[in-house]
């Protein structure tokens, strides 16, 4: 008698029942694990709020930027951990034999999820081609916007403050109207002659290349690298831009993880360099692929827990092996997109990665002479009546 195919015969009660439990997890692990991320990735920048006197909310503004690409990243991992432990949690409850002596499949227990990974699938590429690169490129032009301009404004008196890597400005008092006395800063950004100044005031003031502090009578001190001679050089009023570049520049070079896909394969001229290329190619790929391992992940739990010989009361050999199997893929995939920004021809090992897993586990899951309930013995079905036999 053939038996109808399980995505053909609706969602059911228990397929709700299951998309509930595995949804309802997901969400609450997912949200755990990104403010666990954030809350680590934020003390980053609680250094802007102590030493710099930026407020909470640009604080807060500047880290929530960041919680796209947590939340891309991390799904993956989330999915598959659910999806192991809400199965392992039905069967530990039994549950899983009872659905099994019902007559449903490993297939047809796997469709809600199946169904569930789909549409989280869809959304992990909504992430990854739409909002984590416009929030990416927000985050790095208001951090840009932090370095190179609000911080010059928050001069402490009595403090050296790294203005950037290699500036620092030291201000011995500030007026009410911004004037500055007693000034010390030291500039390394040339790398090859560093320059002390010191100077009796000064006033900020901005500009179309970033901030700049015009210095009155002062003393402008630099080493000579080749000869190690000090020159000197008096001055009563010297301008000096407070920008991080050497050169004042106020452009800003985009990151491969701010550009949107299109400009990803077709680079525009003068974007990026030559040699940068492979690495723009393999973060579109990886934009791409990276969703598709969700399935995958969903598709190792899967089969870890519904195939194999039946137990009644589950195993954990299979399970372990999953996560193993997991953890070797998320360091494979590490490693697997290194290589292909080094090197383009290596590009189809992204997408094996994201995609081979999840089809060898659906051919294992879809095995269905390897997960029959096996029959009680005939010595046994012949003996039965004879041990239930009441008196009389």
């Amino acid at each position: 008698m053939a038996t109808a195919s399980p995505f053909r015969s609706g969602f059911t009660r228990l397929d709700r029942y299951i998309f509930k439990q595995v949804l309802t997890a997901l969400i609450a692990v997912t949200v755990a694990l990104v403010a666990l991320i954030w809350l680590t990735q934020s003390l980053r920048f609680v250094e802007l709020i102590v030493n710099r006197g930026l407020s909470p909310f640009v604080f807060l503004r500047l880290t929530v930027l960041l919680i796209p690409s947590f939340i891309a990243v991390i799904l993956p991992i989330t999915t598959f951990v659910v999806v192991q432990f809400v199965y392992q949690r039905l069967a530990g409850d039994r549950e899983l034999t009872v659905m099994r002596a019902a007559g449903q499949s490993p297939l047809a227990l796997a469709k809600p999820t199946l169904l569930l990974t789909l549409l989280v699938t869809l959304f992990c590429y909504w992430l990854n081609l739409s909002v984590v690169p416009a929030s990416f490129a927000a985050f790095r032009e208001f951090q840009f916007e932090i370095r190179n301009r609000i911080a010059a404004f928050l001069l402490q008196e009595g403090v050296f403050t790294p203005i950037a890597p290699n500036l620092t400005v030291y201000v011995r008092k500030r007026d009410q109207d911004g004037t500055l006395h007693g000034i010390l800063v030291d500039d390394e950004r040339s790398g090859t002659d560093p320059t002390t100044i010191l100077a009796e005031g000064g006033r900020i003031i901005p500009g179309p290349l970033g901030p700049r502090v015009v210095l009155f009578k002062g003393v402008r001190q630099e080493v000579d690298a080749k000869t190690g001679r000090l020159n000197l050089l008096s001055f009563s009023e010297n301008v000096i831009n407070l920008a991080e570049s050497a050169g004042g520049q106020d452009a800003r070079f985009r990151d491969d993880s701010e550009v949107s896909l299109h400009d990803l394969l077709n680079p525009p001229p003068g974007e990026i360099r030559p040699q940068d290329i492979p690495k723009w190619r393999a973060e579109a790929h990886r934009r791409l692929a990276a969703p598709l391992t969700i399935i995958s992940y969903a598709m190792v739990a899967l089969a870890s827990v519904l195939t194999g010989a039946f137990r009644r009361h589950g195993g954990l050999l299979r399970p372990l092996i999953g996560v193993a199997i997991t953890v070797g893929l998320v360091a494979l995939g590490l490693t697997v997109n290194n290589i292909a920004a080094r090197d383009s021809a290596w590009l189809p090992l992204v997408w094996a990665h994201a995609v081979l897993p999840g089809l060898i586990a659906g051919w294992l899951l879809l095995r269905p002479e390897r997960f029959r309930v096996p029959a009680p013995p005939e010595s046994l079905v012949s003996a039965r009546p004879d041990t239930v036999s009441g008196p009389g």
